[in-house]
């Protein structure tokens, strides 16, 4: 457990253990999402799964919405920008927008339970918000480099958002919205 997101969580740093134990939350909610959908995701449940009792995984995770925002949190956090050593910041910026749109594209019940779970009042989700956010416009600044305009980035973020409210609203597949996000990505950009 080097990664430095293993060891870490909403509401404390994690030891070793912990941090196992989180992980198998996690891998936990995807299997249990798969069957069972969103609505039928439970603390408890996910505990089962995990072979953790239920006051465990309530110490690590407030809400249903609080795990599933963790679960994209760290995946996110641990999976770094495919390297793109093209000159232009257009092709920078596509690269990453398609790189965080299919993060969950394989997994059509996460994918949609990572959008509810966002837009969720838990005080747990929003900090993992603000730490989404912050990851993501980070990506969006780098990969624009020089060009980087604050206005641009923020348009970007919101086509971002946009785009992945529109896949889970059920619009489109999250694959087919990558595609639409590059395709408006640039026209913004160009």
């Amino acid at each position: 457990m080097s990664d430095p997101v293993a060891r870490e969580s909403t509401r404390r740093r994690l030891t070793a253990k912990q941090a196992a134990t989180v992980d198998r939350l996690g891998r936990a909610a995807v299997d249990v999402l798969s069957r069972e959908g969103f609505s039928g995701l439970t603390i408890r449940m996910v505990a089962a799964e995990a072979g953790v009792g239920a006051a465990t995984a309530y110490t690590y995770f407030s809400s249903k919405e609080h795990l599933v925002a963790e679960v994209f949190w760290r995946r996110l956090a641990s999976t770094p920008v495919p390297p793109d050593d093209s000159p232009d910041p257009v092709e920078r910026v596509v690269g990453v927008l398609r790189h965080i749109a299919l993060l969950v594209a394989d997994e059509p019940e996460l994918a949609g339970a990572v959008t509810t779970a966002l837009l969720g009042k838990d005080p747990d989700v929003e900090h993992l918000r603000f730490r989404i956010g912050r990851e993501i416009h980070q990506r969006l600044t780098s990969a624009l480099g020089t060009q980087s305009d604050s206005d641009v980035v923020e348009s970007l973020e919101q086509l971002y958002a946009g785009a992945l409210v529109r896949a889970g609203m059920g619009y489109a597949s999250y694959t087919e919205i990558a595609a639409r996000l590059e395709a408006s990505a640039r026209l913004l950009l160009t």
